[in-house]
């Protein structure tokens, strides 16, 4: 495994972040493993050196954050934990979501009952709330972490404008600076490469993003994408414009390439990722104990630049997607 500072913090984590979306229950998406087959690849990831994982609340309604927090008694000094709120939890509760000081508060609380723990080492708003001031957000989040409620404060998909002027307002304010972006970035999705990159470069801002294989899109030849139980099933795979522009060629190409290196599709398209200067850690979700394994050796695929320039000369603008 290797290891990096999160942004401009003395965070250290681990080059891939494993996402914990697949951990909970069935019940909510028909892909989701259950907790005795969550444990166990939470375990190998421990095994393996991984030590971020990031999960959300809203994931199987809470039971992720449960399970993430089981797995990982006797190992939380050594582990850093990644959690989000906005999404709402109670459909009869209009305060269940946002970004409001009640919901952030009550859910943040929420959270960390779930988890069963005192601290949430990165905190994220999953999304943007455009109803609420990022004045009353910050205060929050500043209020939190001045509580030891939560160690750092992150952020998600969002305009990059819109991230531009909270990181002004938490220093107009003397507020607590959000100190990563998790955003939707990949071999097949590359507008981030526009605006927010070079913001968060500029800014000292952790990279952590999201669907780095384009929902399974780049770990399997493009005919063959309905292949899996979450393929078939995934209804936001669709939303996304993967398979748009340039999409079905890079497709091609990465398992073009992963062919004459012996390795898998999903390794080729980490690889890449692990070669952009401002990636920290992609999120990586598994429902495979052997993916997971692969996804780590994917850390030692080197990439020449002409092949990194085949990966990515295909590509094409598409339209944004992500920020909802």
């Amino acid at each position: 495994m290797e290891y990096t500072t999160l942004g401009n913090t003395g965070l250290e984590v681990s080059r891939i972040c494993l996402g914990c979306m697949s951990f909970g229950s069935s019940d909510w998406r028909p892909w989701v493993l259950e907790e005795e087959e969550s444990h166990e690849i939470i375990e190998r990831a421990i095994d393996l050196g991984i030590t971020f994982f990031d999960t959300a609340n809203v994931y199987s309604n809470g039971e992720s954050e449960r399970i993430l927090g089981s797995a990982l008694e006797g190992y939380r000094d050594r582990s850093v934990v990644a959690t989000k709120g906005f999404s709402q939890m109670d459909e009869t509760n209009p305060n269940s979501g946002g970004l409001s000081r009640k919901a952030l508060d009550q859910e943040l609380q929420a959270s960390l009952d779930r988890l069963g723990m005192e601290t949430i080492d990165l905190y994220q708003i999953h999304r943007l709330d455009e109803t609420t001031p990022i004045e009353e957000t910050l205060r929050t989040l500043d209020d939190a972490v001045r509580r030891n409620q939560v160690r750092y404060i992150g952020a998600s998909s969002m305009w990059a404008y819109q991230f531009a002027t909270a990181l002004h307002t938490s220093e107009r304010l003397g507020l607590e600076r959000f100190v990563s972006m998790q955003n939707h970035y990949n071999l097949v999705y590359r507008e981030e490469e526009r605006e927010m990159l070079p913001l968060c470069q500029q800014e000292g801002i952790g990279v952590i993003p999201w669907s780095p294989l384009a929902r399974g899109y780049l770990t399997r030849p493009a005919e063959n994408v309905d292949a899996t139980e979450r393929g078939a099933s995934e209804e936001h795979l669709y939303s996304h414009p993967y398979q748009e522009g340039g999409g079905p060629e890079i497709n091609a190409r990465v398992e073009e390439l992963a062919a004459d290196k012996g390795v898998t599709m999903a390794q080729i398209a980490l690889a890449w990722l692990f070669h952009q200067d401002h990636v920290d850690a992609p999120i990586v979700g598994t429902t495979s104990v052997e993916h997971l394994e692969q996804a780590v050796e994917a850390l030692e695929i080197s990439l020449s630049s002409s092949e990194l320039e085949y990966l990515e000369e295909p590509y094409e603008p598409v339209r944004v997607t992500g920020h909802e």
